[in-house]
């Protein structure tokens, strides 16, 4: 297939481009670096050495042979979406082409305007595109679990039978984002629901939880395949924060009472989801969504698996639960369905000490490049001077 990765700069969006390069697939990829631009005004990087893409796609051409297409250019830019869908006309697009970060879209008023007009208008110039070069073609789009929020009802996935005076419709899950990152997805979300009911295009929206991982088949062959390994508090994760923190013999510090619950799943099985929802498209006119995780964890029950591991391997390993800095439910029910992409073959690599060990000797590696000052939040969601 000729598939077209935007954002394949990115920490997902790169392995993504190498691991349907290698299945043999037309593959190419766009991206603005605005994500680089954002780590060095933040003043974080990844913990791995990250090439250039174009050296990245030049180690890539020479040790398999297979080439990758480089679009250098933004999204929100029609002019270049429309000539970058034109000139390869794909039949599938992988859609991760977004500014990644909730803590980056609550530091004011800039950053939250900022991270709307590339996600939203990013994402509408793509689906005009489709529409007047590629209609038929498929987007299997990167959302996320943090559309919901955390109601108190089981999380379906994408849609919802009401009942309501004595009538019943089939409607989107109720959405309640937790950042301006967070509702930028979900306006997303409707923009592509309208354009598929309208315009009768094919799309899915991955829900994805939160990836954990910095290794894929792909990057191991070459250090200079290296994808971008976040712990930092804007861009990293709090799996990947909770293992550097246990290597630097720093304590792993759980926002709040370290209650909040969310899915989970390694960086190889989103390689894993995306495949499949690529190879098994939406019909014509569908909206699908699938809740793309693989296990729910609490925060502490993250930091106690971190905690366990590290100690295992020698490491003095101590939990500190610090003020959040967030505006969210620390205790609250959590249940979100996730069986579609299950029904399609996903088999799902779950986090296991095994997995825990192996991030930890690569972190241990790479000891050296940890910057212990980048790893405690300095953005707080209702802070008076943003």
């Amino acid at each position: 297939m000729k598939i077209l990765i935007l954002g394949g700069d990115g920490y997902l969006g790169w392995p993504t481009a190498m691991y349907f390069s290698r299945k043999g697939h037309e593959v190419a990829v766009v991206d603005n670096f605005n994500k680089r631009k954002w780590e060095m005004e933040q003043g974080v990087k990844p913990l791995l050495p990250i090439s250039t893409l174009h050296d990245r796609v030049g180690v890539w051409e020479k040790i398999t042979g297979k080439k990758i297409k480089m679009y250098i250019g933004d999204l929100t830019n029609e002019r270049h979406v429309q000539k970058v869908f034109e000139d390869f006309i794909p039949e599938a697009i992988v859609h991760y082409g977004e500014q990644p970060s909730a803590p980056y879209s609550m530091i004011g008023n800039h950053s939250a305007a900022e991270t709307q007009i590339n996600n939203v208008v990013g994402t509408l110039n793509v689906l005009f595109a489709m529409k007047r070069t590629c209609p038929s073609a498929h987007l299997v789009k990167l959302g996320t679990m943090g559309e919901y929020g955390t109601p108190n009802i089981d999380i379906e996935e994408g849609y919802i039978t009401v009942n309501h005076k004595g009538r019943s419709d089939v409607m989107i899950f109720p959405k309640r984002a937790g950042s301006f990152y967070h509702l930028s997805k979900v306006h997303d979300s409707h923009n592509i629901e309208f354009a598929c009911r309208t315009w009768g295009m094919r799309a899915t929206d991955l829900n994805q939880g939160v990836v954990y991982g910095l290794e894929t088949e792909e990057t191991k062959l070459d250090p200079k395949l290296n994808t971008s390994f976040h712990y930092d508090a804007i861009f990293g994760t709090a799996l990947n924060r909770f293992c550097v923190q246990a290597v630097a013999d720093l304590p792993l510090t759980p926002y709040g009472s370290g209650g909040q619950k969310r899915g989970y799943l390694n960086i190889i099985d989103t390689l894993q989801c995306v495949e499949l929802a690529v190879l098994n498209p939406a019909d014509k006119g569908e909206f699908r969504v699938f809740n793309q995780f693989t296990e729910v964890f609490s925060v502490n029950k993250l930091a106690d698996i971190v905690k366990s591991c590290g100690e295992k391997i020698g490491l003095q390993v101590k939990i500190m639960n610090i003020p959040n800095p967030r505006k969210e439910a620390e205790d609250h029910y959590y249940n979100p369905v996730h069986t579609k992409l299950l029904d399609l073959g996903l088999e799902p690599n779950k986090l296991s000490d095994v997995l825990i060990n192996s991030m930890l000797k690569k972190i241990i590696e790479n000891k050296g490049n940890i910057v212990k000052e980048i790893l405690l939040p300095t953005i707080l969601w209702d802070q008076k001077s943003n």
